[in-house]
């Protein structure tokens, strides 16, 4: 294996020109904007960002886009890239100002760079285990409270970092600079003269112009190569790839799965790709990993990508082809069924492998019974989280042996009730939960059931509004900022403090108490559009020194109103 050098500038300049090219094998881009922020920072501290691998090869070997424009290689030979995708790409996309493709949408890497940033490290990045951040810089489907946030706390944090994720209102502050703008040019007057900076007397002047210039060094950081040899097949180069990943857990086990499936099912990954598309044009957009892994369930009867390299490649295909069957099954069962339309109401995707299966195996003809009990079954799980606690793939195993083996809806539930004890839900099952717990994903779906609208639009509520007046958000009844110092966080974002309205109607209410808010809408438009979210409305429950008698009463509301929906008949 040789060993080279070569510069962040000449890798770019590399994949602008087609030079550098990607296998099939590879995954596909997935870094959020934070990933890239972390990098960017990494890189202009000049910490270590780890090792490229390349191989050179002049065999006919099935590639992939990168998610970034490239021009035709025009050189007989290919370097392919085998590992630091999402470091180049990203990369690539910010010093280039160029958009990347990220599951068929195009979308730019907008950062901004702070003039202002503290000399020493002030932030500490927090990294989950998913590879996302503590910071999330993707809006959620079910929206947020924007009324509660603090925007100097915001902006106090931020004045401590380096690199941010674009806001309009940061772009709009003279420190803060477009940092693919600023590497379109190697003059500083455009940014000093914004910042206010008109002549060399300035004290800013110099320190703005060093940190400009180290913020173009980046294209001169230098990574070093491991280049594989020519001889080497692509099979052998696939067991290299998977290896190498392998060892610093770099990938997910279905990154590398999908590496050994495609070396033996060339041209594949296409086919997966469709079928994801697909799925996602239904509303259902599906992270490879689980397409994978529910190929996995049809051709092993099991989940877990170990036995992936000994399967032929008949087997492969012929599972592919019922796979898809039965996610469709599936994701019909879930919209119509179940009255999920989004997989952001879902407590783990898992589910669907289960629902997939399950239809394969009674060749998708079900009686009456079984689809009401499979109803019942899918959205106890989902409300409980039954694949969101604990080992999700052993639990997920348990219910493909429990089907493999012949057994039906009432041994699922069996399973279920073996997991958590009574299904029912409880007032106290809902104590200290907040929005991130499966029961709030449930909770919305019950609303929405018995025809919870906007306060004041009277739209239904829905996760596809239009319009950020009318985009979903949750909001606080009792507003935090109300309760900030009475209370602490956990109480203010109880379950039962939280609602569902339209963005303009959250702008509206602000801070305002429930007693000056609430009660004016309920004189104007009657108790009903409130009854449908299980809110109180009586007076002395919606005072602030009331406030835990108010989530209380909420959550017998809510309780009844989940065991109503999940028991009702499809």
């Amino acid at each position: 294996m040789a060993k080279a050098e070569a510069s962040v500038e000449e890798l770019v300049s590399m994949i602008e020109r087609g030079e550098l090219r990607l296998p099939e094998m590879q995954r596909q881009y997935v870094w959020r904007s934070t990933r890239v922020r972390d990098l960017l920072d990494s890189l202009y501290r000049g910490y270590p960002s780890g090792a490229i691998l390349l191989w050179e090869t002049d065999e006919a070997v099935p590639l992939q886009s990168f998610a970034v424009s490239q021009s035709n290689n025009p050189y007989q030979s290919t370097r392919l890239l085998l590992d630091g995708q999402q470091r180049l790409t990203s990369l690539s996309a910010v010093i280039r100002g160029e958009p990347v493709s990220v599951r068929g949408r195009r979308r730019p890497i907008d950062l901004l760079f702070n003039l202002e940033h503290p000399d020493q490290l002030a932030v500490v990045t927090e990294v989950d285990e998913n590879g996302g951040d503590a910071e999330v810089d993707e809006e959620s489907e079910l929206g947020g409270d924007e009324a509660d946030a603090s925007e100097d706390e915001l902006l106090t944090r931020f004045n401590k970092m380096t690199f941010v994720v674009a806001t309009r209102k940061l772009e709009q502050l003279p420190q803060w600079v477009k940092v693919s703008e600023v590497f379109k040019t190697d003059s500083d007057a455009p940014f000093l003269k914004r910042a206010g900076i008109s002549g060399f007397d300035d004290p800013r002047y110099e320190k703005y112009s060093q940190r400009l210039a180290r913020l173009r060094g980046i294209r001169k950081y230098v990574y070093r190569m491991d280049v594989l040899e020519r001889t080497l097949s692509y099979d052998e180069v696939t067991e290299i790839f998977v290896r190498v990943n392998s060892l610093g857990a770099k990938l997910r086990s279905s990154d590398l799965a999908l590496a050994q499936i495609t070396a033996k099912w060339r041209h594949s990954l296409q086919t997966f790709l469709d079928f994801q598309s697909n799925c996602a044009q239904n509303g259902f957009e599906l992270d490879l990993g689980l397409h994978l892994k529910n190929l996995m369930a049809f051709a092993t009867g099991q989940s877990r990508f170990l036995t992936v390299g000994s399967l032929t490649l008949d087997v492969l295909q012929q599972a592919w082809k019922e796979a898809c069957e039965g996610m469709e099954f599936a994701l019909n069962f879930t919209r119509s069924n179940l009255g999920i339309d989004s997989p952001a109401l879902l407590s783990s995707p898992f589910l669907l492998v289960v629902l997939a299966y399950f239809g394969h195996r009674r060749d998708y003809t079900l009686r009456t019974e079984d689809a009401q009990q499979l109803r019942y079954w899918a959205l106890a799980a989902n409300a409980k989280g039954r694949f969101s606690r604990g080992s999700s793939e052993t639990i997920l195993d348990q219910d493909l042996a429990t089907i493999r083996n012949g057994g039906g809806v009432n041994e699922l539930i069996d399973r279920l009730r073996l997991q958590f004890g009574r299904l029912d839900i409880t007032p106290e099952e809902l104590e200290g939960r907040n929005q991130r717990s499966a029961l709030f994903k449930t909770m919305f779906l019950a609303f929405r059931a018995a025809g919870a609208k906007d306060w004041r639009s009277h739209l239904a509520i829905a996760l596809d509004h239009s319009g950020s007046q009318h985009r979903l958000q949750f909001h606080h009844i009792f507003p935090k900022a109300l309760l900030r110092g009475s209370y602490t966080p956990r109480e203010a974002d109880d379950i039962a403090n939280l609602a569902f309205i339209g963005g303009k109607t959250n702008r509206a209410i602000s801070d305002k108490a429930p007693v000056t808010y609430l009660l004016p809408l309920v004189a104007q438009h009657g108790a009903a559009p409130f009854a449908a979210q299980c809110i109180p409305v009586e007076e002395e429950l919606l005072a602030l020194d009331h406030y835990k008698a108010f989530l209380q009463e909420r959550r017998k509301r809510i309780a009844a109103a989940l065991n109503a929906f999940i028991h009702a008949t499809a």
